[in-house]
């Protein structure tokens, strides 16, 4: 039996419409002004004739539209706002329109008889089937529905939250009791797909320890989006700072933080950055058992369309690349801006302890290449400076004896810190250029 077949053997049958704010009825016609009818471009140009325009204007039939309830008078432009094409009437959904993630699918269902003799003990069931899983809506198993009489209807709303991209189906279903005392089965099956509203981009970055997020969020509808609240929330172990240009307004700073104005991000691609500070909250040893953790957080959106329609999303937790923690850190204090080929020369360094508790002693050393030969700047004299232990958040200063074997641009390399206690050595500094000069000196004639 064909569908269209079978759907005529029903009494029932299902009509569904989409509840939600209704769309501005706007006037395609090109309106003018009735003064264009007798008043060209040049009318002015003749002073008799424009001291004569008012009486002329009083005169003519167009001046009173009040009075002409005809249709030729639909393309008059009678106010300035017409212009606009709004004329001031609301249209109720014709469908079910565009569905985007994080709004509230809101339904209004009439199951209606169209038969001549009275539907009995009606169970009604109506759910949402995704690719993921099936949410019930509505189910009146255990107090059916006792009749819709002929002609009649029976009335109901549903809502869901939608949380899942793609293809979703509302499917209504009734199981009843028809003229003949023969129980039937009705499906009906109403298919609309759920796009992004939105897109958020982001960036990590780490700065000096200091880890900065970057947020563009990018409007994918066709309505302009009113950002109510962006906030991000971190992870455990985080803290957030949104960072926010000077901005400069003569209005009380306390009325506008209760009465914040939402964000505009425009229609059809309107974007909008935000930029955050992030924090770690530990303290003391704690601090290490974040370490190597990547996972900073994640943003709560909400936002309204031009007619107040509510949305709601929730990322992904947002990720950034782990932190590594120095607990020694070892900088470059002074380098001799002038080294002479094959004469020592002294650098200064710092040795900082990044911790809570004391560290050390410490060997400091040079460590040679593969190849002897490749080593340019080497130690001079004792090839181990030994340190004391350095106190918690402390720092202390030392000295390395070098030389150099080659002319011209150099790096010394291999500067290695080595804990004597932990039996732990830490990364090498940076490579530090030096410029290496001949000891010959030039005479001027």
């Amino acid at each position: 039996m064909s569908s269209s077949s079978a759907q005529a053997a029903h009494s029932l049958a299902f009509r569904v419409m989409r509840l939600c704010r209704p769309s501005f009825h706007v006037d395609t016609p090109l309106r003018f002004d009735p003064c264009d009818l007798i008043a060209g471009e040049d009318f002015f140009d003749d002073p008799v004739a424009a001291s004569n325009l008012p009486r002329l204007l009083s005169n003519h039939p167009f001046s009173a539209p009040d009075s002409d309830l005809t249709y030729r008078s639909r393309f008059l432009l009678h106010d300035p706002s017409d212009a606009i094409g709004l004329s001031g009437l609301l249209v109720l959904p014709q469908a079910f329109g565009a569905i985007y993630l994080g709004e509230t699918f809101c339904s209004y269902i009439s199951i209606n008889n169209s038969s001549n003799f009275e539907a009995r003990d009606i169970i009604i069931k109506a759910e949402i089937q995704t690719e993921r899983q099936r949410i019930m809506l509505l189910d009146t198993s255990k107090s059916p529905v006792e009749s819709i009489r002929a002609g009649g209807r029976y009335d109901f709303i549903v809502e869901h939250d939608v949380k899942e991209l793609g293809a979703h189906t509302l499917v209504c279903t009734a199981t009843y009791n028809d003229g003949d005392s023969e129980r039937k089965y009705l499906p009906q099956f109403f298919k609309f797909l759920v796009a992004n509203p939105l897109s958020v981009r982001t960036k990590v970055r780490v700065v000096k320890e200091i880890t900065f997020l970057e947020a563009c969020i990018e409007n994918h509808t066709k309505a302009n989006l009113y950002m109510d609240q962006v906030d991000f929330e971190p992870a455990q172990h985080w803290s957030a700072t949104i960072l926010k240009a000077d901005q400069h307004h003569p209005e009380n700073s306390l009325t506008r933080e209760i009465f914040k104005p939402p964000i505009l991000i425009k229609s059809g691609g309107g974007i909008y950055n935000y930029l955050y500070q992030l924090r770690s909250s530990t303290q003391g040893s704690t601090q290490m058992e974040v370490e190597g953790s990547n996972v900073l957080g994640k943003f709560q959106i909400t936002w309204r369309t031009n007619l107040g329609e509510p949305g709601r999303l929730q990322t992904q937790q947002i990720l950034g690349s782990p932190i590594t923690r120095k607990e020694i850190e070892l900088q470059p204090v002074e380098v001799p801006s002038v080294i002479i080929l094959e004469r020592p020369f002294l650098v200064r360094l710092n040795l900082t302890n990044k911790t809570d508790r004391k560290l050390g002693p410490f060997e400091v050393w040079i460590s040679q290449g593969d190849l002897p030969d490749e080593k340019v700047v080497m130690v001079n004299g004792i090839q181990t400076v030994a340190l004391p232990q350095v106190e918690a958040y402390s720092s202390t200063n030392f000295q390395l004896n070098l030389i150099a074997t080659k002319l011209g641009v150099q790096k010394i390399t291999g500067i290695t810190v080595f804990d004597t206690t932990e039996k732990r050595t830490y990364d090498s500094l940076s490579d530090l250029e030096i410029f290496v000069d001949s000891d010959q000196l030039v005479k001027v004639p």
